[in-house]
């Protein structure tokens, strides 16, 4: 990679990463992405850690034709779990669909990770990398997604919910037995910023051995 006379990683890195902010979908309007803009955001998943290039995760683009499809999964998701559900608690779940002006679903392609399911795959010549790499793998990708969307100007946010684990999605999106719906990821322009939150000190999370 060229880079120009002077260009310090270090600096760059640290500014991206340390002003990238949480958005929630409410707060994203258009324009997203256009289609090239998505390609190079979505390529940056590819440079994330992947032990044995598995690809353990993939992603599925929402596009705006298809929301109401995601909104109807929604609403009869919350119908499921709770049958005395409200008009207008149904609508709210089915308008978490249409927040966002780019949408996206990340799902991890896991194994079904047991301590004797990945020695029977290791006994057999198998690269035995369990479920709780395949998600660090997919938590880098979604970070380079983050980071790259901000790059650009856009702000984003994840989104989960009790519906990401409902038969009736896993259905819409065609997902195998040990797939996993992890989370939304929502992209825009930012209508209205908030103040940077305050991250916590380094001793709060680091120790020594």
């Amino acid at each position: 990679m060229d880079l120009p006379a002077g260009f310090e990683f270090s600096e760059f890195a640290n500014a991206l990463i340390h002003s990238r902010q949480h958005v929630a979908p409410r707060r994203l309007v258009e324009p997203g992405p256009s289609g090239p803009q998505v390609q190079e955001i979505l390529g940056t998943a590819a440079a994330a850690p992947d032990h044995g290039q598995l690809l353990p995760w993939r992603f599925v683009l929402v596009p705006s034709s298809k929301r109401a499809l995601l909104a109807e999964v929604f609403g009869l998701a919350l119908q499921d779990r709770d049958p005395t559900a409200t008009a207008e608690q149904i609508d709210n779940a089915r308008d978490k669909a249409y927040r966002a002006p780019f949408l996206m679903l990340a799902i991890a392609r896991l194994v079904g990770s047991t301590p004797e399911r990945d020695a029977r795959r290791q006994e057999s010549g198998e690269l035995a990398i369990g479920d709780a790499e395949r998600l660090v793998s997919l938590g880098c990708a979604i970070q380079n997604v983050l980071l790259a969307a901000h790059a650009m100007g856009f702000g984003s946010g994840l989104t989960s919910g009790q519906a990401l684990a409902s038969p009736r999605l896993r259905a819409l999106f065609g997902m195998h037995a040990h797939e996993q719906a992890v989370c939304c990821i929502n992209m825009g322009t930012v209508a209205k910023s908030k103040p940077a939150r305050l991250r916590p000190e380094l001793a709060a999370f680091v120790s020594s051995l």
